[in-house]
């Protein structure tokens, strides 16, 4: 059995899918396990979402379990690391979010 390619898929390439739309919306984690960090970027990838925020002890890339579960959705979804989930969501609140 052979992986498929994104082409096959007709997946568009990184550079197409930055260009393309988001949902205006922020998630924001502060979770342990870094194989679901990777799929915080796959779910934020598949769904189109603006930015993701990684709080806290939350691992961040690069990084090879992030890598394994995020299958490059890491690369294709804007994303920030902040000190604690508190600061982030003052920081977001600021910025006018709800």
């Amino acid at each position: 059995m052979r992986k498929i390619t994104n082409d096959e898929l007709h997946r568009p390439s990184v550079e197409e899918y930055a260009s393309m739309g988001r949902i205006p919306v922020t998630v924001v984690a502060d979770i342990r396990s870094a194989q679901n960090v990777g799929a915080f970027f796959r779910t934020c990838d598949a769904f189109a979402v603006e930015h993701l925020a990684l709080c806290g002890i939350t691992a961040v890339p690069p990084s090879r379990e992030i890598h394994k579960t995020a299958l490059g959705a890491e690369v294709s979804v804007a994303w920030s690391r902040h000190a604690s989930t508190a600061e982030c969501l003052a920081g977001l609140k600021a910025r006018g979010y709800r």
